[in-house]
């Protein structure tokens, strides 16, 4: 059986019952470690609905909700099936990605990077930075994803490996003969999008060529990421529209 700590470690029955899947997958996981036999659902689910550790009406909803956080951690790679090994078709181990996330920080961190979904981003965000984002690193995540801006700027303007920056933005989205400006808008749309560039290369892209720039923030990181991959559709877009074959 499950040492009887379950109690101590899940908080109130009422809001267990309502936390979203993945915020108790982390007090689970966290948990799992304290155990002297190997995890299982079905031993999770035993221990509280026969351990007497919550009341009868609390212990079918805490039990639908403690097996939608398993199956997160299952989809997460944070737990993986130990049934070959031991025998129980149903048991699990706490996987290398898992052991790494029992830091609380740690695990929130993940938890909060996990619910920006790949497919928001642009398939070259998605391939370069992505991976380094899941990982927590974010400073070198959004160099990356903006570093992939001003690439795809200047190889689409074919202009010099010298131009960057600033500079390589505000030459290319020039209001009056920039490669990248649709003539067909507004002059005051024209220079907005060529100032929306320069800015974000400015700020997200060059702080963090020149000097240590730290991101703990993975929601930041993620809206970041979300802003390079507009910006690279936008290159895009204009390429395909406004430039020759």
């Amino acid at each position: 059986m499950l040492a009887p700590d379950l109690k101590d470690a899940l908080p109130d029955p009422d809001l267990v019952a309502a936390m979203p899947a993945e915020e108790l997958a982390g007090i689970i996981l966290m948990f799992l470690p304290t155990q002297r036999e190997r995890p299982a659902l079905y031993k999770l689910v035993r221990a509280i609905n026969n351990g007497g550790i919550f009341s009868a009406e609390h212990q079918d909803p805490i039990s639908k909700a403690v097996a939608e956080a398993w199956s997160w951690l299952l989809a997460q790679g944070l737990l993986a099936d130990s049934g070959a090994d031991s025998g129980d078709p149903h048991e699990v181990f706490i996987t290398r990605k898992g052991h790494k996330l029992l830091d609380r920080s740690e695990f929130e961190n993940y938890r909060k990077a996990a619910l920006l979904p790949k497919a928001m981003l642009h398939p070259t965000i998605a391939d370069k930075a992505w991976p380094t984002f899941m990982r927590a690193d974010f400073d070198t995540a959004v160099f990356q994803a903006f570093k992939e801006v001003e690439v795809l700027v200047r190889k689409t303007c074919k202009y010099e490996a010298s131009l960057i920056g600033t500079d390589l933005m505000r030459k290319a989205f020039d209001a009056k003969s920039g490669p990248l400006t649709d003539q067909a808008l507004p002059a005051g749309e024209r220079e907005a999008l060529g100032h929306l560039f320069a800015g974000a290369i400015g700020s997200y892209k060059n702080p963090a060529s020149h000097r240590t720039v730290a991101i703990s923030d993975p929601t930041e990181a993620g809206e970041m990421l979300i802003l390079a991959s507009h910006l690279l559709r936008i290159v895009e877009d204009r390429a395909a529209r406004l430039l020759p074959l």
